[in-house]
């Protein structure tokens, strides 16, 4: 068994290390909650790491691997919890299994992200830095204000859509799916803490493996230098948008979990400042580290809830808690006295200790 792990390359290593941290949370956890010891707050907070995790690792594909700053992430989070919600409400009663409802919401949700990601990547990935983050940005308060104002009902006729209040003009019995601002309500919900530590793990694997393949490398020879990726036939268009659509289609998995997972969605939720919320768990987590996003999403979820009796002085608390690990992420003095003092390295004189111990006896 040593001689095959010794075998597989370092990356191989370190995603199967980090995949098997990621089971034993999950099982650490529902040994918790079957035991009773996990408080309520926890127990609500579970699936948010998942899906918030999911985020950060998609986005982090575009502004990290990429190197591309989006500001419209929520957007995608958006289409695909809007779209399988809609799907799920009408199916409700027609497809009673949940397990398959959920797969094809699943499948619905993230070709619809997909699709949106594809289309605005051919339109928007010709330009670059200051003006794509812009573009991004107002292609997701696009998408969060039609939704807001737009009605869709069913009745015995079909389906009936407006953009005005109060005109959907239904029949005795006909119900309002999307209402406006007040979204969807009654969305079934089944997605759970285990389809979100499924999922956070296709994630995973997907993005990593898109990174180790020719493909990945190709998309990071566009960030580091655009003229002399260009200049060895690198197709600068194709691989952007490739970057683009997974990474809104990964958007549009998270989206359908959040919205399966809640009993009211509203699009109100999708606007600027989740996009920038989920920017602030790459940044922190490292620009182009998969494992750092995932960390600082779970950090950054669960601390503003931790700080709650501190009331007023929360959200100041947070803001502090943030600059002081920004810092001590990007500052050239803590990364030095990082390398000297690291956590890896001290392992690895503790092995060889060990091991010398054990020939010397």
């Amino acid at each position: 068994m040593t001689g095959v792990w010794k075998k597989l390359n370092k990356s191989t290593r370190t995603n199967f290390i980090t995949i098997g941290v990621v089971v034993l949370i999950y099982v650490l956890c529902q040994i918790m909650v079957a035991a009773g010891i996990m408080t309520f707050l926890m127990k609500g907070l579970l699936i948010q790491f998942c899906y918030y995790a999911i985020l950060a690792v998609s986005l982090n594909l575009t502004v990290g691997i990429l190197g591309e700053l989006s500001l419209g992430h929520a957007g995608f989070m958006c289409i695909g919890a809007f779209t399988s919600a809609f799907f799920s409400k009408c199916m409700v009663n027609i497809i009673e299994n949940s397990f398959i409802r959920f797969s094809l919401a699943i499948i619905i949700g993230a070709l619809s992200a997909a699709l949106f990601g594809g289309v605005i990547g051919v339109v928007v990935l010709r330009v670059r830095g200051d003006y794509l983050a812009i573009v991004t940005l107002a292609f997701g308060e696009i998408i969060k204000n039609v939704i807001n104002v737009l009605h869709i009902g069913k009745d015995s006729r079909g389906l009936h859509f407006s953009m005005e209040v109060g005109k959907l003009d239904l029949l005795e019995g006909g119900e309002a799916i999307i209402d406006g601002a007040q979204g969807i309500v009654g969305t079934p919900r089944d997605s759970n803490f285990t389809i979100g530590v499924i999922f956070l793990i296709l994630t995973y694997i997907i993005v990593t493996n898109l990174v180790n393949s020719r493909s990945g490398r190709a998309i990071m020879a566009i960030r580091d230098n655009r003229i002399a990726a260009e200049s060895v036939g690198i197709d600068i268009t194709k691989y952007k948008i490739l970057a683009f659509t997974i990474s809104a289609t990964l958007a549009g998995v998270a989206g359908v979990i959040y919205s399966h997972n809640i009993t009211t969605l509203e699009a109100g939720r999708f606007g600027y400042n989740m996009s920038i919320m989920i920017l602030v768990f790459v940044v922190l987590g490292g620009m182009g580290n998969i494992r750092g996003s995932m960390i600082a999403a779970v950090i950054l979820t669960l601390l503003p809830e931790y700080l709650r009796f501190l009331k007023n002085y929360r959200m100041l608390i947070y803001a502090i808690v943030l600059i002081v690990m920004m810092i001590f992420n990007w500052s050239p003095a803590c990364l030095d006295w990082r390398k000297r003092h690291s956590l890896k390295d001290y392992m690895n004189k503790l092995m060889k200790r060990f091991i010398k111990s054990k020939k010397e006896a």
